[in-house]
């Protein structure tokens, strides 16, 4: 079973902020798949379903975004899953809005979701695919801007990130996470 972990923060506040765009992109696979993500287990919001024929649980971690690897790591001991079958998805402030990265393995990069998975598996090599969000002006408290919700003129850059996000995680859930990379890291 492959298992994809949206990164955000709970919350109606913080729905539409730049941190929840892990959400965004769990929430938009569960809908063009019919997955519900509603049962609450291993402090998160899990729903399991079939996506081109692979077995799939998709989640977000219910620990706001500094605990996230709490709920990688339950779900991991519970299932006995294999971190080759994690693909993390989060926001990142160093790709350009609209723009999608993905990496096999990395640093977390000032990211404290990252931060918390890596200490809680004890290692760095897992899938992810980071969505732009930019840096923010020069002077701009970092935590507020990444809590802050995308302005209008870049809605447009956002609906696109998530639809491709999307697209990308279908194409690995059939493909190596390599020819994944090639195809997606433009």
């Amino acid at each position: 079973m492959k298992w994809i972990v949206g990164l955000g923060n709970p919350g109606t506040q913080y729905a539409g902020t730049r941190h929840n765009v892990g959400f965004m992109a769990i929430d938009e696979m569960a809908r063009r798949h019919g997955i519900s993500v509603t049962q609450s287990k291993f402090k998160a919001l899990v729903g399991e379903g079939n996506i081109a024929g692979t077995k799939v649980a998709l989640i977000k971690p219910m620990t706001y975004m500094n605990l996230s690897g709490e709920t990688v790591r339950a779900y991991m001991d519970f299932y006995k899953a294999s971190l080759s079958d994690l693909i993390v998805v989060y926001d990142d402030l160093d790709t350009e809005i609209g723009k999608i990265r993905l990496r096999y393995q990395g640093s977390a990069g000032g990211h404290n979701g990252i931060k918390s998975i890596i200490q809680h598996t004890g290692t760095q090599t897992f899938d992810r695919v980071r969505m732009g969000i930019s840096r923010p002006n020069p002077g701009q408290n970092i935590a507020d801007y990444v809590l802050s919700n995308f302005p209008k003129s870049e809605h447009d850059k956002l609906a696109g990130m998530v639809v491709e996000t999307c697209d990308a995680l279908e194409f690995a859930l059939t493909n190596s996470f390599e020819k994944t990379m090639a195809k997606y890291n433009r």
